[in-house]
């Protein structure tokens, strides 16, 4: 049965007479966390992990840290509404060195690949890479992670054959910082280098969960698709006035390739 998406599945409503034509041979470039992966788990893990190194560190030289672990609700909802690390560290019951000490734990944890399993496949994400494939649309992952780790993920999950190129970071901290200057160069660089491999990039846009992404897409002209299945929020991710907001890639891919992929306000 053929998918039916209304324009309730859209958190927000698509720029006015914006059009994306995605014809068969044409280039979605996409996020990995957060479109594809759901990284919720490990993030909180993450600063359960920290939030406990921290602790036992006081505890060896005779301090007791009065700690108050969020629920992974309050965390996440901290994340996505872009909460700063530092508040986090405060709402959990830390303050002066030991929020600093705290924020040193993380970047070096949170993309170690003991921690890696935590990561699961987005509810209908392998729906949404299906029916691009099956419309000849080619998928280019753009990720700040490292490609070897995101390969591991796609055989995970059998996705490998339906990624046409992965342009990945060499550094496994660089996707925690999620810098929008670096997003910008690895779009740059897969834009340049698809093209001379001969792939046709005119009709093509950017899919991802974050600022960066979107801004990203609009620096090197692409429409851009945010999905709030990720670490930002709706209300976030508007604010950067992406082509359109949706809830998640399955609902992106449904909406686009529905009524010969064109968004109408």
């Amino acid at each position: 049965m053929q998918d039916v998406v209304s324009r309730s599945a859209l958190s927000h409503t698509p720029t006015a007479n914006a059009s994306i034509n995605l014809p068969s041979g044409s280039t979605l470039f996409c996020d990995f966390d957060g479109p594809i992966a759901d990284v919720s788990d490990r993030y909180y893990y993450t600063y359960c992990l920290a939030l406990k190194a921290t602790q036992a560190d006081y505890a060896r030289r005779q301090i007791a840290l009065p700690v108050r672990r969020l629920t992974k609700a309050q965390f996440w909802y901290m994340k996505q509404h872009r909460v700063p690390d530092t508040t986090i560290a405060d709402w959990s019951g830390l303050s002066g060195q030991q929020v600093d000490d705290f924020l040193s734990y993380v970047p070096p944890l949170v993309n170690q690949s003991a921690l890696l399993h935590h990561d699961q496949l987005q509810p209908g994400g392998k729906t949404a890479l299906t029916r691009l494939r099956d419309r000849g649309i080619r998928i280019v992952i753009v990720t700040l992670r490292q490609s070897a780790q995101v390969l591991d993920f796609l055989h995970q999950y059998d996705l490998a054959t339906m990624i046409s190129q992965i342009y990945g970071s060499e550094d496994a901290e660089t996707a925690y910082a999620n810098r929008t200057e670096h997003k910008i160069a690895h779009l740059q660089e897969a834009i340049a280098d698809q093209n001379r491999l001969g792939f046709d990039t005119r009709h093509s846009c950017m899919v991802g969960d974050t600022e960066a992404d979107v801004c990203a897409g609009q620096a090197v002209g692409l429409p851009t698709l945010a999905l709030t299945c990720g670490i930002r929020s709706s209300l976030h991710l508007k604010g950067f006035s992406p082509t359109g907001v949706f809830r998640d890639l399955h609902t992106a891919v449904a909406y686009l390739t529905e009524n010969n992929a064109s968004l109408r306000a």
